[in-house]
């Protein structure tokens, strides 16, 4: 099968080029085709004639960054879907995956998060451009599917971390972000700030995980459904940051500074049905994932995303 995935260079993206498949995987990032404009849009898919398309490209980041800038997070990924899911009806590509996120659940769910409580309420005001940006992707999803016919589907993952993340200590999320502030303050023998209070508990799936899921869904899963994805294992930010202080060596004062965002207490998700379908499909222990993405980290420092 022809795949052309958007968001190819980006970190779920890249870790397509470490899957042994039979598909002839197409990687296209924005520095060759900016999903802003429709006519890049509508040459990336004339000129590849894929048979299927995962789509990844977004505009992300961490708590900071959604609240920082809601407005173009909202606007950025709401153009860049509708371009690639409008153009692919056009050009009848017959399955396009995209790919949501935990965040488009309500802020008052019932836990843990099952694919039927997607639109049960508003999402959480910290993240609310993005992941209302993310909702209509389903919904435009779905309409293409009822009118059109076309085996359009969606999957959600949750917190994602890997190589070739984001780095950055403003706009990064919490493992890359934490990642980089306890690395720099190993060379500098300095102390660490934490945001929040380290409560909050999070669900972290490695992206060669997701890359494997998502390959699995475009050859097998056909529901109208939204699915889970991502793992399900928990862990509370304070010991997340002592797993990856471990991991680095690092031995210095770590402070939480509790006037910092930190978001939802927690969002555990259910991935039941997602297994139920993959019953042999395994996660990546969090602490080998960070390992692999830490020693990229330190291999390419500082030729990373900062």
């Amino acid at each position: 099968m022809r795949i052309l995935i958007t968001g190819g260079t980006g970190m779920v993206g890249s870790a397509f080029s470490s899957l042994e498949t039979d598909h002839d995987l197409l990687l296209y990032g924005s520095s060759a085709y900016n999903l802003l404009r429709e006519q890049d849009v509508c040459d990336m898919i004339y000129r590849s004639h894929p048979d299927a398309i995962i789509h990844l490209a977004a505009r992300v980041g961490g708590v900071k960054g959604n609240s920082d800038f809601v407005s173009d997070f909202f606007y950025e990924n709401i153009v860049m879907n509708t371009n690639v899911l409008e153009t692919a009806r056009k050009y009848n590509v017959s399955k396009v995956l995209s790919l949501l996120s935990t965040c488009i659940y309500p802020d008052n769910p019932t836990y843990p998060l099952t694919e039927d409580q997607i639109h049960n309420g508003e999402p959480h005001k910290s993240n609310f451009g993005y992941a209302y940006a993310k909702r209509m992707l389903e919904v435009q999803t779905r309409a293409i599917r009822q009118q059109y016919g076309l085996n359009y589907i969606t999957a959600v993952p949750n917190n994602i971390y890997g190589q070739k993340d984001n780095f950055s200590l403003e706009t990064g999320h919490v493992v890359p972000a934490m990642i980089r502030k306890l690395y720099d303050a190993k060379l500098k023998n300095e102390k660490v700030e934490h945001w929040g209070t380290g409560k909050p508990k999070r669900e972290f799936t490695y992206s060669k995980d997701i890359a494997r899921a998502l390959l699995l869904l475009v050859e097998n899963y056909e529901g109208a459904e939204p699915i889970n994805i991502g793992s399900s294992q928990e862990i509370s930010i304070f010991n997340l940051a002592g797993l990856i202080s471990e991991i680095i060596e690092y031995d210095g004062d770590e402070i939480w500074n509790t006037d910092m965002p930190e978001g939802q207490f927690e969002k555990p998700s259910s991935n039941e049905k997602f297994i139920n379908l993959f019953p042999n499909f395994e996660y990546t222990p969090l602490a080998v994932g960070l390992r692999e993405t830490i020693d990229w980290y330190v291999k390419n420092y500082p030729n990373v995303r900062l």
